[in-house]
């Protein structure tokens, strides 16, 4: 039979595992050290697994160990959430939208599509998390997200999902003012041995990049690989090579890299979509964020 999880328990466990040290945890919790080290015995007893080695004066996780503070650190930042959300007093009054954004959206993007949203005539509590596309829709078949912000829809044997196409965004290359002056004359065929600075292969706007430039058999130079959107630009900034970007944010991009527009790149184009668990479409704030892309195609 499995044992029942007693969370005082845990927070002892937590405390512990963040002090390093039971005596430390203990005066934090105002609680003996026999006090606090016997609930720790009972817990592990109860997971069947140490959780703590002693190191010297220290003590360290085990893997098991390491695991269980994972969890406890998620538990409990859902408990202050919890407590900081029931103390609000205009509760009733407050619409909670908790969007997951891909990680290959850029955060300039993630703003102007979540914006209609904060403009409802209701008080909107954002609450935004990002990590990869897969993860994200396991959140959202778990209902612990009501929108996914994306650069592609649910496949279509995810019927559980409604994908809605927010912005087509064509894609222009950027880069230094002294890249400009080199590439921008004869655009795009003066790319043939420019430096460039590409997403790594995940990324949708890779395959589409290298495909316009294996149509126009145009050969570059890549000299970088980048997961992360805002790093690839950073490295832009700095004159390391040209790369892609959408159209959308393009006073952001100019202005916070100090880089320009070289040239657009035709017939190119960034997606981006919302994805909605269909028993979640009633979502008033997901629907003024779907609304607001319809009313501006």
């Amino acid at each position: 039979m499995r044992a029942e999880l007693n969370y005082k328990h845990l927070r002892y466990f937590w405390a512990v595992a963040r002090e390093g040290s039971v005596t430390r945890a203990a005066e934090r919790l105002g609680m003996s050290v026999q006090t606090v080290s016997g609930q720790i015995s009972r817990l592990e007893q109860a997971f069947g697994q140490a959780l703590f080695n002693q190191q010297g004066r220290n003590l360290v996780l085990t893997e098991a160990g390491r695991a269980a503070l994972s969890y406890a650190e998620r538990i409990f930042l859902l408990g202050e959430e919890l407590s900081d959300i029931l103390r609000d007093d205009a509760l009733d009054k407050t619409i909670r939208l908790t969007a997951g954004i891909s990680d290959v959206v850029p955060k300039t993007v993630s703003y102007h599509l979540l914006e209609p949203a904060l403009h409802m005539e209701e008080r909107v509590r954002l609450v935004c998390r990002e990590a990869g596309f897969d993860e994200l829709l396991t959140e959202l078949t778990l209902h612990r997200l009501d929108v996914v912000l994306a650069d592609r829809p649910a496949m279509s044997t995810q019927s559980q999902f409604e994908s809605h196409l927010l912005s087509r965004c064509p894609v222009n290359i950027y880069g230094t003012y002294d890249l400009c002056g080199q590439y921008r004359d004869g655009f795009p065929h003066s790319l043939a041995g420019a430096p460039l600075l590409l997403p790594t292969r995940d990324n949708i706007l890779r395959g589409q990049v290298e495909n316009w430039l294996e149509t126009l058999n145009i050969r570059v130079r890549v000299v970088g690989e980048f997961e992360d959107g805002a790093l690839l630009k950073t490295f832009g900034g700095q004159g390391f090579g040209l790369f892609p970007a959408p159209s959308f944010a393009s006073a952001d991009i100019t202005g916070h890299f100090a880089v320009d527009i070289v040239g657009a790149i035709d017939g190119v184009f960034e997606h981006y979509w919302a994805i909605a668990n269909r028993k979640k479409l009633q979502h008033r704030a997901v629907e003024a964020i779907c609304s607001a892309a319809r009313h501006a195609s």
